[in-house]
Parts: structure tokens; C-alpha cells; sequence
């Protein structure tokens, strides 16, 4: 019997190219792409930032998980969940159920690289703003919640690192692996 997989999760912790490298495997596939942080923006008309610090995570994280709940019955999509999205057992079950995780994984060094600067991350963004932002203090944070949500990461499909390879690698590699694994036999 052949089962037909409709629907792609990335995740991974914030910064490791799960927006960039969405769209571009989506277009490869030939599939949709969606960016659920975007959409929740969208929808709420502010930031993840503003949604934060106006209505807090619990808020936030029942918006998500109630788009999420939406997206588990799409068709041909990609979705780019936010960082933290899998580490909920609610939508670890709707993802593991609907569809087929990809990791992409990425070290806390690289992350802090790519983070650094950004004022867009909650849980980054007093870090950014300080007078002198220490690299360690980044490194701490992102070893802090790695910790909590490597399990969860861990729970994917496919891993891949983002860490060595260019974007375009990175896509042709995944392209490959999830043209065999979107027609597999069981």
C-alpha cells in the first residue's frame, strides 16, 4: 500500500533555516509554503514580539496551536513552525499524526551568529538591547532552551544540519530525501 504524505513540518530552533529554506523547497516540490509565525502575525495585525509582551506566551501558543490544528489537513504544504512550536505534546501529536518533521539542526554557535542582532526574537531581545551583550550570555540562553527542546527535535523524521552546507545544498539535499519519503511503501 502506498501512502501519499501531504504535508512537510520544519522545525528547529530559531535561525536555523527553516523560513529561508521553506519557500525554496516548497517551490522544488512544488508544493505550498507557509510560515506559521507569519500567519499568526498576520492574523493578529502585530508582531510575535507585540503579541508577547500585549497578550503573553500562553496566548500566543494557543493561537498557534489552534492554526496548527488548521494546517494538519492541508494538502502539498510546507510549514516553517516557530522555534518552540514542537515542544508542546498538543502539537507534537498533530504534527507526528499529519505529517512528516524535518529538524533542521543548527549549534548554538552558529546560532548566536545568526541571532546576534535580531531585536524580533522574545526571548533574545533583551540580550540584543543591552549595552553590552555578552556572546556567552547568548550561548547560556540558547544552550538553556536547546536543552528543553532538543527531545522534542529529536522526535523528527529527517534530520539535517544547516550548519555546514549553503541553503542550496541544504534544499537539494532535502529535495532527494522527501521526494523518496512523499511516495514511500509501507
Amino acid at each position: 500500500m502506498e501512502t501519499q504524505i501531504e504535508r512537510i513540518y520544519l522545525t528547529g530552533f530559531m535561525t536555523s533555516g527553516k523560513s529561508t529554506i521553506g519557500p525554496i523547497l516548497a517551490n522544488v516540490l512544488g508544493w505550498e509554503f507557509n510560515d506559521l509565525d507569519r500567519v499568526i502575525e498576520d492574523k493578529e495585525g502585530k508582531t510575535v514580539v507585540e503579541i508577547f509582551n500585549t497578550n503573553g506566551e500562553e496566548y500566543f501558543r494557543d493561537l498557534e496551536h489552534n492554526l496548527l490544528s488548521t494546517f494538519s489537513t492541508s494538502k502539498k504544504l510546507i510549514l516553517s513552525l516557530g522555534g518552540g512550536t514542537i515542544a508542546f505534546d498538543r502539537n507534537l501529536e498533530i504534527l507526528k499524526n499529519s505529517g512528516k518533521i524535518v529538524y533542521l539542526k543548527s549549534s548554538p554557535e552558529m546560532i548566536y551568529k545568526r541571532i546576534k542582532n535580531k531585536i524580533d526574537r522574545p526571548i533574545f531581545r533583551d540580550l540584543v538591547l543591552s549595552e553590552n551583550p555578552k556572546p556567552q550570555d547568548f550561548i547560556d540562553r540558547i544552550d538553556k532552551y536547546l536543552t528543553l527542546r532538543e527531545p522534542y527535535y529529536l522526535e523528527a523524521d529527517i534530520h539535517i544540519d544547516t550548519d555546514q552546507s549553503s541553503i542550496g545544498i541544504t534544499v537539494d539535499k532535502l529535495a532527494k530525501l522527501l521526494n523518496r519519503v512523499i511516495h514511500e511503501k509501507n
